[in-house]
């Protein structure tokens, strides 16, 4: 929607109307969703232009967030859309971990449990799997705070499996739905091939002190359904155990996560005081600090788990601006993000800050990129069209925030972190 300057030549009736659908639906009345974004894109390079001009080939969805400052700092936005469409079905992929480190890090605050304590995951059911140890974490114990650092920092998919559990999968939903995440369905563990129904049974957890039991969850079961309503498939084939199956996969009973709700989730990580109180997290200032350092720090950065220092890059899972290359990147341009890939779907979500010019935006993507439209064979064109996309949307939008005019240069200095080395 854009917004007129003669609004107040409108008709009573036709400006009651527009008022009700802003307070019914108060972040789409926000989105302006006219050729803006679409100029831009195509004038910044050709191959965002190839892609733009096959919206449906390549299921394109893009929300830029344009932030201006006045004079006491606090933030106004501008957001501008493209293709956005909360009933185009898109794979999430690993943008799901998001929401689950926020909900447990709340998680452990109603508690009144310190997220370093040890999280010891048990296990009642034959296919679930216990946790007593993690190597890679600096007393080897697992925790709420190390998981999130997995995920933040590598996308690891146990770590969020075990937030999963320890969430349950009815209050992982419901509670998002309770802040008014309303288009999200989270249905199960990632990298596990257990089922549906399997999926709606979360392992027991235990959270251990000097050596006594300070808290006990037991195992649970996921009253409601949150699979799809009605029948989602797409493609025309998929391998299964290595044979090719020439029908559509199925998405139907898979998660969900539309493209608007985590622009919003991003929006109350970094502007809380900006979206309406029900959609924030109950969490602490050093919370905060906590998600700002692990979302924007480079694996080579981090001193637990040791082992990202070899096994990692800059760029990895850092899709938006720099497209994931392996060249090592600026200190002072930052991601704060969550990607994802699967099943050919390419995902960013971030707040980009270049501390140096005073540059700051927030930028969500997604992008199909399976050329044959076959599933499950490890096919998919990432490489040749997804990240390439991804590089060039985030240069585009950064080229234009550079270029444009501020009346107020923003003050950082809150998302100003220490790294661990």
């Amino acid at each position: 929607m854009i917004y007129s300057e003669n609004i107040r030549s409108l008709p009573l009736k036709i400006l009651t109307c527009f008022f009700v659908s802003m307070l019914s639906n108060p972040v789409s009345a926000q989105i302006h969703n006219g050729q803006f974004l679409e100029k831009l894109l195509k004038k910044h390079s050709q191959h965002l232009a190839n892609v733009l001009d096959n919206p449906d080939k390549y299921e394109v969805q893009i929300l830029y967030t344009k932030i201006d400052r006045n004079k006491k700092n606090e933030p106004h936005f501008t957001t501008y859309g493209y293709h956005v469409n909360n009933n185009r079905y898109f794979y999430p992929a690993s943008t799901v971990k998001l929401p689950a480190v926020l909900l447990a890090l709340e998680k452990v605050n109603k508690l009144k449990i310190d997220k370093t304590t040890p999280m010891i995951t048990g296990a009642d059911r034959p296919e679930q799997t216990a946790v007593v140890a993690d190597t890679t974490s600096e007393n080897k114990l697992p925790s709420v705070a190390h998981y999130a650092k997995k995920i933040l920092l590598a996308s690891d998919n146990d770590a969020f499996n075990r937030l999963y559990e320890f969430l349950g999968q009815e209050d992982f939903n419901d509670s998002l739905r309770a802040k008014g995440y309303n288009n999200v369905r989270i249905t199960h563990r990632l990298e596990s091939a257990i089922g549906t129904e399997n999926n709606r049974y979360t392992n027991p957890v235990k959270f251990e002190k000097d050596g006594k039991v300070i808290y006990e969850q037991p195992g649970k079961y996921a009253d409601k359904k949150y699979i799809s309503p009605e029948a989602i498939t797409k493609g025309k084939g998929y391998l299964k155990n290595g044979v090719l199956v020439n029908e559509p996969f199925d998405f139907t009973e898979k998660n969900y996560f539309a493209l608007e709700e985590q622009h919003k989730l991003l929006k109350a990580i970094f502007f809380p005081e900006s979206v309406p109180a029900r959609q924030r997290f109950d969490l602490s200032a050093e919370d905060y600090s906590f998600l700002y350092q692990y979302m924007s720090q480079f694996p080579v950065e981090t001193e637990f788990p040791a082992h990202y220092t070899d096994d990692y890059y800059d760029g990895y899972c850092k899709f938006l601006l720099f497209g994931g290359t392996k060249t090592r990147l600026p200190r002072h341009i930052r991601l704060f993000n969550k990607s994802g890939d699967a099943y050919g779907f390419l995902l960013d979500n971030a707040y980009i800050a270049d501390f140096e010019k005073g540059i700051e935006f927030m930028l969500t993507a997604v992008i199909y990129c399976n050329e044959d439209q076959i599933f499950n064979d490890d096919q998919y064109d990432y490489e040749t069209i997804g990240l390439p996309f991804m590089r060039d949307l985030g240069k585009a939008v950064f080229d234009y925030e550079l270029g444009r005019h501020r009346s107020m240069r923003p003050d950082l200095s809150k998302f100003e972190v220490r790294y661990d080395k």
